[in-house]
């Protein structure tokens, strides 16, 4: 058995997943309340835990989504995963969350392109082929008309993730596929954990830390 624990808090979907052998055995996740994760991180492993009947000693590795995203919903992640990992005495993975984002699209052709809102006209983006390879690394991108362009004029280009709400009021091509509703989910994580898992494709737990791609900035309340 290779029982792996999935962990996602990217951004406002509080997501767990239980896996075995990279197949998803239970999942429990949130899309729609909020940045509740401090309040239903430990709720949710522990459900998932007792759905499938399997002990938290039964559990081969902590995998969990790296970023980018919310900073905030990246340290409670990162917190709960290197803890468990540390308690348990069991590895660390880390997972690209556009990565698994990608990998909510099935495409016979074209690229896919996972992306995030990261505010104003902003998101942080990556490219993929049909067949998950990348294309085009991480990056915070400003969006704007000629976004795109050499993508979309060579065929089809699939979006998804909540950037996807401001990125199609800007471009115009028959060849953008706009997927809405999605985000980032540790029901993807599972395969990708466990192909990592089989190449001990590990983090160091003491020094691991989530990928901000950006620098934190407080913004000061204007009450």
């Amino acid at each position: 058995m290779a029982y792996i624990l999935n962990i996602e808090t990217s951004t406002t979907n509080c997501s767990v997943s239980l896996s075995n052998k990279g197949e998803t055995l239970v999942l429990k996740e949130d899309y729609g309340n909020g940045y509740s994760h401090a309040e239903k991180l430990h709720v949710y492993i522990e459900a998932v835990l007792k759905e499938a009947n399997i002990p938290s000693s039964q559990l081969e590795a902590i995998a969990v989504s790296k970023g980018p995203g919310s900073y905030t919903g990246l340290r409670i992640g990162v917190s709960a995963a290197k803890g468990l990992a540390y308690a348990l005495n069991i590895p660390l993975i880390s997972i690209s969350t556009l990565e698994a984002l990608a990998h909510q699209v099935s495409a016979d052709s074209g690229c896919i392109v996972p992306m995030l809102d990261a505010r104003r006209l902003e998101v942080y983006s990556a490219i993929f082929d049909k067949d998950y390879n990348v294309v085009r690394a991480i990056e915070a991108q400003i969006l704007n008309e000629s976004a795109f362009e050499k993508e979309l004029a060579s065929g089809k280009v699939y979006f998804v993730g909540d950037g996807v709400e401001k990125t199609k009021t800007l471009l115009n091509s028959p060849n953008a596929i706009f997927i809405e509703n999605k985000l980032p989910s540790a029901d993807q994580m599972s395969a990708l954990s466990f192909n990592k898992y089989k190449k001990s494709d590990i983090e160091d737990v003491a020094y691991f830390e989530p990928y901000y791609l950006k620098d934190f900035v407080a913004i000061k309340s204007k009450k």
